[in-house]
């Protein structure tokens, strides 16, 4: 989801020598980042067995295409399998990723409109984590500190700080009030920060705007995209998706282009952090006239509603079927809403595990360190202006992410996933050796520049975009809002001890020896993946919950 962030480093990105005279930056740089329905068709499983360790995939067919209730748990879903032989029904064991996509009926309903209401709190994501950057030299004037390291630190950092709150709250808000009001209670904490942030006069009121927004972009992380896939067609939700994403990276380059303005300006500041008033209040009045979700109504018992934010989403055409579609999911008031010790139940915590390890292994691969020396590596290669250099990054992140977005349901979540870290793998690799390999130093500024280009690419094609993407697709409706929630608490855990002991780590080791271990971790995610995500383009949410959640 993450990669968006990676503009948001502008200014921030030094050479290894200009590490300690210059930490506050690469904080600033660090501080930035965070780093439908289906039809009655049969569905089609691979025949013959199937495991992952010792406990099988026991589900069967109906001849009606139902999936029968998993006598066996989670263990056995994540794990993808060689060339299949298909039978119909009956067979004794399968995969979700095997079965063939069901043909899916066109709605006539529209949920752009909605999606583009939700994508707000994307831009406003983005926007608020790099906002700062530009405008972090001329604030530190004002307010009085711009010799003190610490506090220019905090008035990053403190945005993070209230991100993970926030990430962990938005889960439990979306559960008790709704998908729609939680967004409306979300723009509190982001108008109220950013008023607080563009008149503070002094660094406490600074902060605690900080700290506000970073709580209310924390709750947009966790909301958007649980709110999106539950609201999309089957057929196109992950392109919807992806979008976040997208919108993610827009919000970041808005605001470079925010402090445009700043040189012949140094007030101008406040304006920035004062514009992201705006799209606060537009999300507000937005979800205002937006549809609930269908799924959570369901869950609720609100029948009624649900029906009628059916039909405004897909088309009166599609209720019945949505309908029938969600009954045999199992929502509604046969289960109350998952607590969050029910995340760490066996019936749920290896599917819980993948989604917390899909964003540990998207912070730990090495965005925040190839975005972090972009500009030190540019200028060596001759490009000596910090805004080319991001927006070469950001030209890199943004077109990606739109390759991306056409690819998702079509090319399916798992390989892009498998094939953007791979491609992660080799341009780090590439990295490492154009900065030790004696025998490139001819060649090691443009290889450098390439590397970092290919990575960002990279990342932006998959590791970037699918998580949050894949993780609303895979957990169960019950665990949903705190699963996801959950995920991307470790996900600003995880960016929020890098910014700490990365410079750490590079003075001791050095950026060569750093980069081959993200090389490494890339590596590993492309294992771990290949044996753990199972493949979700084409079917519908409740069809995913069938498979791979057991009957309590």
């Amino acid at each position: 989801m993450m990669q968006a962030a990676a503009i948001a480093g502008k200014g921030s990105i030094l050479a290894a020598s200009e590490l300690h005279i210059h930490h506050r930056r690469g904080l600033a740089g660090l501080g930035a980042f965070w780093g439908g329905s289906s039809g009655p068709n049969n569905v089609w499983i691979p025949k013959g067995g199937y495991c992952c360790g010792s406990l099988p995939f026991g589900s069967s067919l109906n001849p009606g295409g139902e999936m029968a209730p998993l006598r066996t748990g989670v263990e056995g879903i994540f794990r993808s399998r060689g060339k299949p032989r298909w039978v119909r029904v009956q067979a004794s064991s399968g995969d979700l990723e095997d079965a063939p996509e069901k043909l899916q009926a066109k709605s006539s309903g529209t949920v752009l409109p909605y999606v583009g209401v939700a994508c707000l709190g994307a831009i406003l994501f983005g926007y608020h984590l790099g906002v700062v950057n530009g405008a972090l030299e001329y604030l530190s004037r004002d307010l009085g500190i711009t010799e003190n390291a610490v506090l220019q630190g905090w008035v990053v950092s403190s945005l993070l700080a209230g991100a993970t709150v926030g990430s962990f709250a938005g889960g439990a808000l979306a559960d008790k009030f709704g998908r729609t009001r939680t967004f409306q209670l979300d723009a509190i904490p982001l108008v109220v920060g950013a008023f607080l942030s563009a008149t503070s006069q002094s660094v406490r009121t600074m902060l605690i705007g900080r700290l506000l927004a970073g709580i209310g972009i924390g709750i947009s992380s966790a909301i958007v995209p649980l709110y999106i896939s539950e609201i999309s067609p089957t057929e196109i939700r992950g392109a919807l998706g992806s979008v976040n994403q997208l919108f993610i990276c827009i919000g970041i380059l808005a605001a470079l282009v925010a402090g445009l303005p700043l040189a012949g300006n140094p007030l101008w500041w406040r304006t920035m952090f004062g514009i992201a008033i705006v799209p606060s209040v537009l999300m507000a009045l937005g979800m205002a006239i937006s549809p609930e979700s269908p799924r959570w109504l369901f869950q609720q018992g609100k029948l009624s509603q649900a029906e009628t934010a059916i039909r405004k989403l897909f088309g009166k055409e599609k209720v019945a079927e949505v309908m029938k579609d969600l009954k045999a999911g199992g929502q509604g008031s046969t289960e109350s809403d998952a607590s969050w010790f029910d995340l760490f139940s066996k019936r749920y915590r290896t599917v819980v595990s993948v989604g917390a390890a899909l964003f540990l292994f998207q912070q730990l691969a090495g965005i925040n360190a190839v975005v972090y020396y972009s500009t030190s590596v540019f200028r060596s290669a001759g490009i000596a202006s910090d805004v080319a250099a991001s927006a070469l990054v950001g030209a890199s992140n943004v077109f990606g992410t739109a390759i991306a977005s056409s690819l998702m349901d079509r090319q399916g979540r798992k390989s892009l996933l498998i094939t953007s870290f791979t491609g992660m793998a080799a341009s780090m690799l590439l990295l490492s050796l154009s900065f030790s390999w004696k025998v490139l130093a001819p060649y090691s500024r443009i290889l450098a520049v390439l590397g970092t280009v290919l990575y960002v690419l990279s990342f932006s094609l998959g590791a970037g975009p699918v998580p949050a993407l894949l993780l609303p697709e895979i957990f169960a409706s019950r665990i949903r809002a705190k699963a996801v929630a959950l995920s991307l608490g470790m996900h600003w855990i995880s960016n929020f001890v890098i910014g700490l002991y990365f410079l750490s780590v590079v003075s001791k080791f050095g950026i060569s020896r750093v980069y081959l271990g993200f090389a490494a971790v890339c590596s590993l995610a492309v294992l771990y993946i290949s044996g753990n995500v199972v493949e979700t383009k084409g079917r519908s949410l409740e069809e995913i919950e069938r498979a791979l959640t057991p009957a309590s």
